[in-house]
Protein backbone atom coordinates (compact mmCIF):
# COMPACT_ATOMS: atom_id res chain seq x y z
CA UNK A 1 0.00 0.00 0.00
CA UNK A 2 1.16 3.56 -0.75
CA UNK A 3 0.21 6.75 0.31
CA UNK A 4 0.23 9.82 -1.91
CA UNK A 5 -0.94 13.23 -2.12
CA UNK A 6 -3.80 13.66 -5.49
CA UNK A 7 -1.75 15.32 -8.37
CA UNK A 8 1.90 13.64 -7.31
CA UNK A 9 3.56 11.01 -9.04
CA UNK A 10 7.14 10.87 -10.25
CA UNK A 11 8.36 13.21 -13.33
CA UNK A 12 8.58 12.13 -16.55
CA UNK A 13 12.32 11.08 -17.65
CA UNK A 14 14.00 13.76 -19.44
CA UNK A 15 15.61 13.62 -22.33
CA UNK A 16 19.67 13.88 -23.13
CA UNK A 17 19.83 17.10 -25.07
CA UNK A 18 22.54 19.05 -23.75
CA UNK A 19 24.61 18.53 -26.75
CA UNK A 20 22.51 19.24 -29.87
CA UNK A 21 25.03 17.78 -32.19
CA UNK A 22 26.27 14.50 -29.74
CA UNK A 23 24.75 11.70 -28.57
CA UNK A 24 23.18 11.46 -25.58
CA UNK A 25 23.74 9.24 -22.56
CA UNK A 26 21.44 6.44 -23.63
CA UNK A 27 22.94 5.91 -27.09
CA UNK A 28 26.90 5.21 -26.08
CA UNK A 29 28.13 2.05 -27.58
CA UNK A 30 30.24 -0.93 -25.91
CA UNK A 31 33.86 -0.87 -25.99
CA UNK A 32 35.60 -1.81 -29.29
CA UNK A 33 37.57 -4.55 -27.60
CA UNK A 34 34.46 -6.52 -26.09
CA UNK A 35 32.62 -6.11 -29.83
CA UNK A 36 35.49 -7.89 -31.53
CA UNK A 37 35.97 -10.60 -28.94
CA UNK A 38 31.90 -11.87 -28.63
CA UNK A 39 31.12 -14.27 -31.56
CA UNK A 40 28.24 -13.42 -34.02
CA UNK A 41 25.14 -14.32 -33.48
CA UNK A 42 22.56 -14.57 -35.44
CA UNK A 43 18.96 -12.26 -34.21
CA UNK A 44 16.80 -14.46 -32.42
CA UNK A 45 12.79 -14.14 -33.98
CA UNK A 46 10.88 -11.41 -32.67
CA UNK A 47 6.96 -11.14 -33.16
CA UNK A 48 5.45 -7.52 -34.28
CA UNK A 49 5.54 -5.64 -31.60
CA UNK A 50 9.51 -6.23 -30.59
CA UNK A 51 9.14 -9.58 -28.07
CA UNK A 52 11.72 -12.11 -28.79
CA UNK A 53 9.62 -15.59 -29.66
CA UNK A 54 12.61 -17.61 -27.37
CA UNK A 55 12.71 -15.76 -24.41
CA UNK A 56 15.49 -14.43 -22.70
CA UNK A 57 18.73 -16.36 -23.36
CA UNK A 58 20.68 -17.68 -20.60
CA UNK A 59 24.37 -15.80 -20.18
CA UNK A 60 23.09 -13.25 -22.77
CA UNK A 61 23.20 -9.34 -21.78
CA UNK A 62 19.95 -7.80 -21.59
CA UNK A 63 18.62 -5.87 -24.09
CA UNK A 64 19.46 -2.18 -24.25
CA UNK A 65 16.80 0.55 -23.42
CA UNK A 66 15.34 2.19 -26.57
CA UNK A 67 16.59 5.62 -27.15
CA UNK A 68 13.92 7.95 -26.24
CA UNK A 69 13.20 10.70 -28.76
CA UNK A 70 13.95 13.98 -28.08
CA UNK A 71 11.83 17.01 -29.03
CA UNK A 72 13.18 20.50 -29.00
CA UNK A 73 10.98 23.79 -29.52
CA UNK A 74 12.45 25.65 -31.92
CA UNK A 75 13.46 28.53 -29.11
CA UNK A 76 15.57 25.77 -27.72
CA UNK A 77 17.06 24.50 -31.28
CA UNK A 78 17.67 28.82 -31.46
CA UNK A 79 20.06 29.45 -28.11
CA UNK A 80 21.75 26.36 -29.38
CA UNK A 81 22.12 27.59 -32.55
CA UNK A 82 23.47 30.85 -31.20
CA UNK A 83 25.57 29.42 -28.42
CA UNK A 84 27.59 27.14 -30.92
CA UNK A 85 28.23 30.21 -33.65
CA UNK A 86 28.77 32.59 -30.95
CA UNK A 87 31.57 29.97 -29.41
CA UNK A 88 32.88 28.75 -32.03
CA UNK A 89 33.49 32.59 -34.21
CA UNK A 90 33.74 35.04 -31.65
CA UNK A 91 36.70 36.65 -33.92
CA UNK A 92 36.52 36.33 -37.68
CA UNK A 93 37.81 38.52 -40.00
CA UNK A 94 35.66 38.54 -43.55
CA UNK A 95 36.91 40.02 -46.88
CA UNK A 96 33.77 41.44 -48.86
CA UNK A 97 32.05 43.84 -51.40
CA UNK A 98 29.88 46.25 -49.69
CA UNK A 99 25.96 46.05 -50.83
CA UNK A 100 23.27 47.54 -49.66
CA UNK A 101 24.25 50.37 -47.42
CA UNK A 102 21.63 52.97 -47.48
CA UNK A 103 23.49 55.55 -44.52
CA UNK A 104 23.11 55.60 -40.77
CA UNK A 105 19.68 54.84 -39.50
CA UNK A 106 17.45 57.29 -36.94
CA UNK A 107 19.98 56.20 -33.77
CA UNK A 108 23.04 56.39 -36.31
CA UNK A 109 23.55 52.25 -36.31
CA UNK A 110 25.20 51.06 -39.92
CA UNK A 111 23.13 47.81 -41.99
CA UNK A 112 24.25 46.57 -45.08
CA UNK A 113 25.86 43.31 -46.55
CA UNK A 114 29.37 41.64 -47.65
CA UNK A 115 29.46 39.54 -50.35
CA UNK A 116 31.74 37.54 -52.64
CA UNK A 117 30.97 35.41 -55.87
CA UNK A 118 28.83 33.06 -53.93
CA UNK A 119 27.47 33.95 -50.67
CA UNK A 120 27.06 37.00 -48.42
CA UNK A 121 26.18 37.81 -44.79
CA UNK A 122 24.58 40.48 -42.69
CA UNK A 123 27.07 43.09 -41.40
CA UNK A 124 26.27 45.36 -38.59
CA UNK A 125 27.95 48.60 -37.53
CA UNK A 126 27.10 50.08 -33.94
CA UNK A 127 27.04 53.93 -33.86
CA UNK A 128 29.67 54.31 -31.82
CA UNK A 129 31.98 52.58 -33.97
CA UNK A 130 30.69 54.25 -36.78
CA UNK A 131 31.55 57.12 -35.48
CA UNK A 132 35.10 56.36 -35.53
CA UNK A 133 35.49 55.43 -38.59
CA UNK A 134 37.90 57.34 -40.62
CA UNK A 135 36.38 56.99 -44.49
CA UNK A 136 33.07 56.87 -45.77
CA UNK A 137 31.42 53.76 -46.52
CA UNK A 138 29.62 53.18 -49.94
CA UNK A 139 27.98 50.15 -51.77
CA UNK A 140 30.77 48.70 -54.09
CA UNK A 141 33.47 49.04 -51.91
CA UNK A 142 35.85 45.85 -51.35
CA UNK A 143 36.38 45.68 -47.40
CA UNK A 144 37.95 43.87 -44.59
CA UNK A 145 36.00 43.82 -41.30
CA UNK A 146 36.73 42.16 -38.34
CA UNK A 147 34.28 41.01 -35.31
CA UNK A 148 32.21 38.11 -33.86
CA UNK A 149 29.09 36.33 -35.09
CA UNK A 150 25.85 36.92 -33.84
CA UNK A 151 22.39 35.28 -34.01
CA UNK A 152 19.21 37.11 -33.82
CA UNK A 153 16.89 34.84 -32.11
CA UNK A 154 13.88 36.31 -33.32
CA UNK A 155 14.24 36.06 -36.84
CA UNK A 156 16.70 33.25 -36.68
CA UNK A 157 19.12 35.75 -38.63
CA UNK A 158 22.62 35.59 -38.27
CA UNK A 159 25.04 38.34 -38.72
CA UNK A 160 28.15 39.95 -38.35
CA UNK A 161 29.04 42.42 -35.47
CA UNK A 162 31.70 44.26 -37.50
CA UNK A 163 34.74 46.01 -34.37
CA UNK A 164 36.97 46.77 -37.12
CA UNK A 165 37.01 47.83 -40.98
CA UNK A 166 39.01 49.36 -43.15
CA UNK A 167 39.34 48.91 -47.04
CA UNK A 168 41.14 47.26 -49.16
CA UNK A 169 43.68 48.35 -51.42
CA UNK A 170 44.28 51.91 -49.92
CA UNK A 171 44.75 53.21 -46.18
CA UNK A 172 42.07 53.85 -44.65
CA UNK A 173 43.33 57.35 -44.15
CA UNK A 174 44.21 57.90 -47.28
CA UNK A 175 41.06 57.18 -48.46
CA UNK A 176 39.28 59.35 -45.54
CA UNK A 177 41.57 62.46 -46.71
CA UNK A 178 40.62 62.29 -50.32
CA UNK A 179 36.88 61.68 -49.03
CA UNK A 180 36.88 64.73 -47.58
CA UNK A 181 39.28 66.66 -49.36
CA UNK A 182 36.56 66.20 -52.29
CA UNK A 183 33.36 66.74 -50.18
CA UNK A 184 34.98 70.11 -48.76
CA UNK A 185 35.99 70.94 -52.38
CA UNK A 186 32.25 70.32 -53.35
CA UNK A 187 31.01 72.71 -50.82
CA UNK A 188 33.49 75.52 -51.60
CA UNK A 189 35.59 75.63 -48.90
CA UNK A 190 38.97 74.44 -50.89
CA UNK A 191 40.37 74.34 -54.16
CA UNK A 192 39.55 76.79 -57.20
CA UNK A 193 35.61 77.21 -56.30
CA UNK A 194 36.36 78.69 -53.11
CA UNK A 195 33.56 80.30 -52.06
CA UNK A 196 35.65 82.93 -49.63
CA UNK A 197 39.11 83.96 -51.30
CA UNK A 198 41.85 83.51 -48.88
CA UNK A 199 42.39 86.78 -47.01
CA UNK A 200 46.41 88.17 -45.98
CA UNK A 201 47.12 88.47 -42.40
CA UNK A 202 47.84 92.16 -41.02
CA UNK A 203 51.24 93.00 -42.07
CA UNK A 204 51.83 94.21 -38.38
CA UNK A 205 48.96 92.38 -36.35
CA UNK A 206 48.86 94.17 -32.51
CA UNK A 207 47.72 90.25 -31.15
CA UNK A 208 48.36 87.33 -32.46
CA UNK A 209 46.38 83.92 -31.42
CA UNK A 210 48.04 80.57 -31.41
CA UNK A 211 46.48 76.95 -31.42
CA UNK A 212 48.68 74.13 -30.12
CA UNK A 213 50.16 72.44 -27.30
CA UNK A 214 51.28 74.83 -24.96
CA UNK A 215 54.08 72.00 -23.88
CA UNK A 216 55.49 71.28 -27.13
CA UNK A 217 58.33 72.50 -29.06
CA UNK A 218 56.47 74.11 -31.87
CA UNK A 219 55.18 76.91 -30.04
CA UNK A 220 58.84 77.08 -28.45
CA UNK A 221 60.11 77.16 -32.30
CA UNK A 222 57.55 79.74 -33.03
CA UNK A 223 57.82 82.27 -30.24
CA UNK A 224 61.87 82.41 -30.44
CA UNK A 225 61.85 83.47 -33.64
CA UNK A 226 58.71 85.73 -33.36
CA UNK A 227 60.23 87.33 -30.04
CA UNK A 228 63.97 87.59 -32.08
CA UNK A 229 62.51 89.38 -34.84
CA UNK A 230 60.27 91.28 -32.56
CA UNK A 231 60.12 91.49 -29.09
CA UNK A 232 56.62 93.42 -28.14
CA UNK A 233 54.94 91.52 -30.50
CA UNK A 234 51.88 90.31 -28.11
CA UNK A 235 50.84 86.79 -28.16
CA UNK A 236 47.99 84.73 -26.85
CA UNK A 237 48.21 81.23 -26.98
CA UNK A 238 45.13 79.00 -26.93
CA UNK A 239 46.30 75.01 -25.25
CA UNK A 240 45.06 72.29 -26.67
CA UNK A 241 45.90 68.62 -27.80
CA UNK A 242 47.56 68.33 -31.15
CA UNK A 243 47.22 64.59 -31.21
CA UNK A 244 45.02 61.65 -29.49
CA UNK A 245 41.30 60.78 -29.43
CA UNK A 246 39.37 64.44 -28.76
CA UNK A 247 42.63 66.43 -29.85
CA UNK A 248 39.99 67.39 -32.98
CA UNK A 249 37.21 69.18 -30.55
CA UNK A 250 39.43 70.85 -28.35
CA UNK A 251 41.70 72.51 -31.42
CA UNK A 252 37.94 73.59 -32.74
CA UNK A 253 36.72 75.06 -30.01
CA UNK A 254 40.54 76.85 -29.08
CA UNK A 255 40.18 78.37 -32.53
CA UNK A 256 36.33 79.18 -31.43
CA UNK A 257 37.29 81.13 -28.10
CA UNK A 258 40.30 82.82 -29.85
CA UNK A 259 37.94 84.21 -32.78
CA UNK A 260 35.72 85.79 -30.50
CA UNK A 261 39.30 87.69 -28.56
CA UNK A 262 41.03 90.56 -30.14
CA UNK A 263 43.35 88.80 -32.22
CA UNK A 264 44.18 89.81 -35.46
CA UNK A 265 45.35 86.88 -37.11
CA UNK A 266 45.34 82.87 -35.30
CA UNK A 267 47.91 80.30 -36.36
CA UNK A 268 47.10 77.03 -36.00
CA UNK A 269 50.75 74.76 -35.22
CA UNK A 270 52.20 71.67 -34.47
CA UNK A 271 55.57 69.69 -34.85
CA UNK A 272 56.04 67.20 -37.57
CA UNK A 273 55.31 63.35 -36.70
CA UNK A 274 53.62 60.50 -38.63
CA UNK A 275 50.08 60.45 -40.68
CA UNK A 276 48.63 59.53 -37.51
CA UNK A 277 50.38 61.76 -35.61
CA UNK A 278 49.11 64.72 -37.85
CA UNK A 279 45.13 63.77 -37.93
CA UNK A 280 43.86 65.77 -35.96
CA UNK A 281 44.40 68.38 -38.35
CA UNK A 282 43.19 66.46 -41.10
CA UNK A 283 39.24 66.00 -39.01
CA UNK A 284 36.19 67.74 -40.50
CA UNK A 285 35.80 70.04 -37.21
CA UNK A 286 39.05 71.19 -37.85
CA UNK A 287 38.75 72.24 -41.10
CA UNK A 288 34.98 73.84 -40.46
CA UNK A 289 36.16 75.91 -37.48
CA UNK A 290 39.06 77.86 -39.70
CA UNK A 291 36.78 78.66 -42.32
CA UNK A 292 34.28 79.73 -39.78
CA UNK A 293 37.06 82.09 -38.25
CA UNK A 294 36.21 85.83 -38.84
CA UNK A 295 40.33 86.24 -38.67
CA UNK A 296 42.49 85.09 -41.11
CA UNK A 297 43.94 81.63 -40.05
CA UNK A 298 47.84 80.33 -41.08
CA UNK A 299 48.48 77.32 -40.74
CA UNK A 300 51.73 76.00 -39.85
CA UNK A 301 51.39 72.47 -39.70
CA UNK A 302 54.47 69.42 -39.83
CA UNK A 303 57.50 70.11 -42.33
CA UNK A 304 57.25 71.34 -45.68
CA UNK A 305 56.16 68.37 -47.48
CA UNK A 306 53.53 67.44 -44.87
CA UNK A 307 49.84 68.24 -45.81
CA UNK A 308 46.40 67.96 -44.29
CA UNK A 309 43.21 69.92 -44.92
CA UNK A 310 44.27 72.63 -42.37
CA UNK A 311 46.60 73.44 -44.84
CA UNK A 312 43.64 74.05 -47.54
CA UNK A 313 41.51 75.79 -45.77
CA UNK A 314 43.54 77.86 -43.88
CA UNK A 315 44.00 81.46 -45.47
CA UNK A 316 47.51 80.83 -45.95
CA UNK A 317 49.93 78.08 -45.13
CA UNK A 318 53.57 78.04 -43.69
CA UNK A 319 55.72 75.00 -44.33
CA UNK A 320 56.70 75.51 -40.57
CA UNK A 321 56.10 77.22 -37.30
CA UNK A 322 59.36 79.20 -37.54
CA UNK A 323 58.23 80.54 -41.10
CA UNK A 324 54.91 81.47 -40.07
CA UNK A 325 56.47 83.30 -36.92
CA UNK A 326 58.64 85.17 -40.03
CA UNK A 327 55.85 85.95 -42.09
CA UNK A 328 53.81 87.72 -39.33
CA UNK A 329 56.30 89.40 -37.84
CA UNK A 330 58.83 91.89 -39.43
CA UNK A 331 62.19 92.82 -37.95
CA UNK A 332 61.74 95.68 -35.49
CA UNK A 333 64.97 97.24 -36.12
CA UNK A 334 64.05 96.89 -40.16
CA UNK A 335 60.73 98.34 -39.20
CA UNK A 336 62.38 101.50 -36.50
CA UNK A 337 65.23 102.25 -39.63
CA UNK A 338 62.13 102.66 -42.13
CA UNK A 339 60.12 104.61 -39.93
CA UNK A 340 62.69 106.77 -39.19
CA UNK A 341 63.54 107.49 -42.58
CA UNK A 342 59.63 108.15 -43.83
CA UNK A 343 59.63 110.49 -40.80
CA UNK A 344 62.50 112.44 -41.91
CA UNK A 345 61.16 112.65 -45.64
CA UNK A 346 57.90 114.26 -44.29
CA UNK A 347 59.32 116.40 -42.18
CA UNK A 348 61.04 117.86 -45.20
CA UNK A 349 57.50 117.64 -47.47
CA UNK A 350 55.85 119.21 -45.04
CA UNK A 351 58.23 121.97 -44.71
CA UNK A 352 58.01 122.78 -48.38
CA UNK A 353 54.24 122.30 -48.54
CA UNK A 354 54.07 124.70 -45.65
CA UNK A 355 56.13 127.43 -47.78
CA UNK A 356 54.36 126.97 -50.57
CA UNK A 357 51.04 127.46 -49.08
CA UNK A 358 52.56 130.76 -46.97
CA UNK A 359 53.17 132.16 -50.24
CA UNK A 360 49.94 131.40 -52.12
CA UNK A 361 47.87 132.57 -48.94
CA UNK A 362 49.69 136.09 -49.68
CA UNK A 363 48.39 136.35 -52.89
CA UNK A 364 45.27 135.88 -51.93
CA UNK A 365 45.15 138.20 -49.33
CA UNK A 366 46.57 140.82 -51.61
CA UNK A 367 43.34 140.05 -53.96
CA UNK A 368 40.44 140.10 -50.91
CA UNK A 369 38.57 143.19 -50.79
CA UNK A 370 38.14 144.61 -46.97
CA UNK A 371 35.14 143.01 -45.63
CA UNK A 372 33.88 146.35 -43.26
CA UNK A 373 32.98 148.01 -46.47
CA UNK A 374 30.88 145.20 -47.55
CA UNK A 375 29.11 145.15 -43.82
CA UNK A 376 28.51 149.24 -43.75
CA UNK A 377 26.64 148.89 -46.93
CA UNK A 378 24.05 145.63 -46.22
CA UNK A 379 23.69 147.90 -43.09
CA UNK A 380 22.46 150.61 -44.81
CA UNK A 381 20.44 148.58 -47.07
CA UNK A 382 18.51 146.67 -43.93
CA UNK A 383 18.05 150.58 -42.43
CA UNK A 384 16.04 151.54 -45.42
CA UNK A 385 13.73 148.08 -45.57
CA UNK A 386 12.71 148.57 -42.10
CA UNK A 387 11.65 152.15 -42.49
CA UNK A 388 9.68 150.91 -45.85
CA UNK A 389 7.89 148.20 -43.97
CA UNK A 390 7.00 150.68 -41.26
CA UNK A 391 5.68 153.07 -43.13
CA UNK A 392 2.95 149.47 -44.42
CA UNK A 393 1.95 148.26 -40.98
CA UNK A 394 1.56 151.36 -38.64
CA UNK A 395 -1.74 152.40 -41.23
CA UNK A 396 -2.78 148.65 -40.57
CA UNK A 397 -2.10 148.15 -36.97
CA UNK A 398 -4.56 151.25 -36.31
CA UNK A 399 -7.47 149.63 -38.49
CA UNK A 400 -7.68 146.76 -35.88
CA UNK A 401 -7.04 149.11 -32.62
CA UNK A 402 -10.11 150.46 -33.91
CA UNK A 403 -11.97 147.43 -34.53
CA UNK A 404 -11.04 145.78 -31.23
CA UNK A 405 -12.65 148.74 -29.12
CA UNK A 406 -15.83 148.83 -31.12
CA UNK A 407 -16.19 145.05 -30.64
CA UNK A 408 -15.27 145.64 -26.86
CA UNK A 409 -17.95 148.01 -26.67
CA UNK A 410 -20.83 145.92 -27.90
CA UNK A 411 -19.61 143.05 -25.38
CA UNK A 412 -20.02 145.34 -22.42
CA UNK A 413 -23.56 146.26 -23.70
CA UNK A 414 -24.87 142.54 -23.54
CA UNK A 415 -23.60 141.90 -20.08
CA UNK A 416 -23.27 137.88 -20.45
CA UNK A 417 -22.72 138.04 -16.38
CA UNK A 418 -26.61 139.15 -15.68
CA UNK A 419 -27.87 136.20 -18.04
CA UNK A 420 -25.92 133.91 -16.36
CA UNK A 421 -27.00 134.75 -12.80
CA UNK A 422 -30.67 134.75 -13.90
CA UNK A 423 -30.18 131.16 -15.30
CA UNK A 424 -28.46 129.89 -12.04
CA UNK A 425 -31.15 131.32 -9.14
CA UNK A 426 -34.19 129.38 -12.13
CA UNK A 427 -31.88 126.60 -11.70
CA UNK A 428 -31.58 126.04 -8.04
CA UNK A 429 -35.25 126.75 -7.39
CA UNK A 430 -35.99 123.81 -9.70
CA UNK A 431 -33.38 121.58 -7.92
CA UNK A 432 -35.35 122.81 -4.42
CA UNK A 433 -38.20 121.01 -6.17
CA UNK A 434 -36.81 117.52 -7.39
CA UNK A 435 -35.51 116.91 -4.13
CA UNK A 436 -38.99 117.27 -2.33
CA UNK A 437 -40.30 115.34 -5.12
CA UNK A 438 -38.45 112.74 -4.16
CA UNK A 439 -38.34 112.53 -0.37
CA UNK A 440 -41.97 112.15 -0.39
CA UNK A 441 -41.75 109.14 -3.32
CA UNK A 442 -38.99 107.18 -0.88
CA UNK A 443 -41.47 107.97 2.42
CA UNK A 444 -44.87 106.35 0.01
CA UNK A 445 -42.73 103.44 -0.54
CA UNK A 446 -41.32 102.84 2.57
CA UNK A 447 -44.61 102.44 4.19
CA UNK A 448 -46.40 99.81 1.44
CA UNK A 449 -42.92 97.71 1.86
CA UNK A 450 -43.44 97.96 5.47
CA UNK A 451 -47.14 96.70 5.07
CA UNK A 452 -46.17 94.03 2.61
CA UNK A 453 -43.56 92.41 5.06
CA UNK A 454 -45.90 92.30 7.93
CA UNK A 455 -48.29 90.34 5.17
CA UNK A 456 -45.82 88.19 4.10
CA UNK A 457 -44.70 87.37 8.02
CA UNK A 458 -48.13 86.18 8.75
CA UNK A 459 -48.41 83.84 5.37
CA UNK A 460 -44.98 81.90 5.70
CA UNK A 461 -44.85 78.29 5.96
CA UNK A 462 -41.32 78.26 7.77
CA UNK A 463 -43.47 76.89 11.01
CA UNK A 464 -45.10 74.05 8.68
CA UNK A 465 -41.80 73.54 7.42
CA UNK A 466 -40.35 72.53 10.70
CA UNK A 467 -42.92 70.69 12.26
CA UNK A 468 -42.52 68.26 9.07
CA UNK A 469 -38.63 68.08 9.16
CA UNK A 470 -39.12 66.62 12.81
CA UNK A 471 -41.88 64.06 11.88
CA UNK A 472 -39.43 62.91 9.08
CA UNK A 473 -36.58 62.69 11.25
CA UNK A 474 -38.60 60.29 13.49
CA UNK A 475 -39.82 58.45 10.84
CA UNK A 476 -36.18 57.80 9.35
CA UNK A 477 -35.16 56.88 13.00
CA UNK A 478 -38.33 54.40 13.44
CA UNK A 479 -36.97 52.74 9.87
CA UNK A 480 -33.40 52.34 10.24
CA UNK A 481 -34.63 50.39 14.19
CA UNK A 482 -37.16 48.40 11.83
CA UNK A 483 -33.95 47.45 9.37
CA UNK A 484 -31.54 46.60 11.93
CA UNK A 485 -33.78 44.16 13.87
CA UNK A 486 -34.46 42.45 10.59
CA UNK A 487 -30.99 42.26 9.38
CA UNK A 488 -29.84 40.76 13.35
CA UNK A 489 -33.18 37.73 12.91
CA UNK A 490 -31.83 37.14 9.81
CA UNK A 491 -28.47 36.75 10.55
CA UNK A 492 -29.04 34.14 13.56
CA UNK A 493 -31.50 32.10 11.56
CA UNK A 494 -28.69 31.97 8.93
CA UNK A 495 -26.07 30.54 11.09
CA UNK A 496 -28.57 28.20 12.87
CA UNK A 497 -29.14 26.73 9.15
CA UNK A 498 -24.93 26.91 8.57
CA UNK A 499 -24.46 24.59 11.21
CA UNK A 500 -27.64 21.91 10.86
CA UNK A 501 -26.34 21.68 7.38
CA UNK A 502 -22.56 21.49 8.42
CA UNK A 503 -23.76 18.85 10.97
CA UNK A 504 -25.26 17.05 8.02
CA UNK A 505 -22.14 16.66 5.23
CA UNK A 506 -20.64 14.47 4.57
CA UNK A 507 -16.98 15.61 5.50
CA UNK A 508 -17.79 15.99 9.10
CA UNK A 509 -18.74 12.01 9.20
CA UNK A 510 -15.41 11.50 7.31
CA UNK A 511 -13.63 13.63 9.97
CA UNK A 512 -15.10 11.14 12.71
CA UNK A 513 -13.03 7.87 11.62
CA UNK A 514 -14.59 7.26 8.38
CA UNK A 515 -13.46 6.99 4.58
CA UNK A 516 -14.74 7.23 1.02
CA UNK A 517 -13.79 3.76 -0.70
CA UNK A 518 -13.98 3.89 -5.20
CA UNK A 519 -12.73 2.24 -7.47
CA UNK A 520 -9.62 2.87 -9.47
CA UNK A 521 -10.68 1.39 -12.82
CA UNK A 522 -13.86 3.49 -12.90
CA UNK A 523 -14.02 5.84 -9.83
CA UNK A 524 -17.13 4.08 -8.89
CA UNK A 525 -18.19 3.93 -4.93
CA UNK A 526 -17.85 0.59 -3.48
CA UNK A 527 -20.72 0.41 -1.14
CA UNK A 528 -20.63 -3.65 -0.33
CA UNK A 529 -17.62 -6.14 -0.54
CA UNK A 530 -19.70 -7.49 -3.84
CA UNK A 531 -18.36 -4.41 -6.06
CA UNK A 532 -14.94 -5.46 -5.55
CA UNK A 533 -12.42 -8.27 -6.41
CA UNK A 534 -9.36 -9.53 -5.21
CA UNK A 535 -6.61 -7.74 -6.54
CA UNK A 536 -8.36 -4.97 -7.63
CA UNK A 537 -6.65 -1.64 -7.05
CA UNK A 538 -9.06 0.82 -4.37
CA UNK A 539 -9.05 4.05 -3.67
CA UNK A 540 -9.49 5.54 0.16
CA UNK A 541 -10.94 9.48 0.61
CA UNK A 542 -9.80 10.76 4.72
CA UNK A 543 -11.80 14.13 5.11
CA UNK A 544 -8.25 15.59 7.67
CA UNK A 545 -6.71 18.66 7.47
CA UNK A 546 -9.98 20.77 7.60
CA UNK A 547 -10.59 19.87 3.92
CA UNK A 548 -13.53 21.61 2.42
CA UNK A 549 -14.58 19.06 -0.73
CA UNK A 550 -13.61 15.59 -1.95
CA UNK A 551 -10.83 16.93 -3.92
CA UNK A 552 -9.16 18.27 -0.78
CA UNK A 553 -9.01 14.94 0.82
CA UNK A 554 -5.84 12.88 1.52
CA UNK A 555 -5.96 9.98 -1.02
CA UNK A 556 -4.77 6.29 0.28
CA UNK A 557 -4.72 3.62 -2.89
CA UNK A 558 -4.98 0.47 -1.83
CA UNK A 559 -4.94 -3.66 -3.35
CA UNK A 560 -7.93 -5.94 -2.31
CA UNK A 561 -6.19 -9.40 -1.20
CA UNK A 562 -9.32 -10.86 0.32
CA UNK A 563 -13.37 -10.46 0.57
CA UNK A 564 -15.07 -12.12 3.89
CA UNK A 565 -18.38 -12.69 4.41
CA UNK A 566 -20.91 -10.25 6.44
CA UNK A 567 -20.16 -10.11 9.84
CA UNK A 568 -21.80 -8.09 12.74
CA UNK A 569 -20.34 -4.98 12.97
Amino acid sequence: MTRRKVGGGTPPPVGQQGDLFGGGASTKRAPTAARKSAAPRPPPPVEEDGTSLLGPMEGSPPPPPKPERVVLSVGELTRQLKQTLESRFARVIVRGEVTGFRGPNARGHWYFSLKDAGAAIDAKVWASMAARLRFALRDGMEVIAEGSVDLYEPQGRYSLIVQRLEPVGEGALALAFEQLKERLAQEGLIGPGRVRPPRPPPFLPRRIGVVTSRTGAALQDFLRVLHSRNPRQSVLVADARVQGEGSAVEVARAIERLARTDVDVIVVTRGGGSVEDLWTFNEERVARAIFASPVPVVSAIGHEIDFTIADFVADLRAPTPSAAAERLAPVLADLELTLATQAGRLRRAMERRVLELREEQGQLASRLEDPRRAINHQRLHLSEQVESMMRVLRPSVRGHREQLRALTERLQRARPQARLGEQRAHLLKLAMRLSEAVRAGVATRHGALATARLGLERASPAGQVARERARLAAHRARLLALQQGALADAQKRFQRLEGRLDAMSPLKVMSRGYSVVFRQRDGAVVRTGADVQVGERLGLKLASNGAKTLGGCEEIEATVTAVKGPVDC
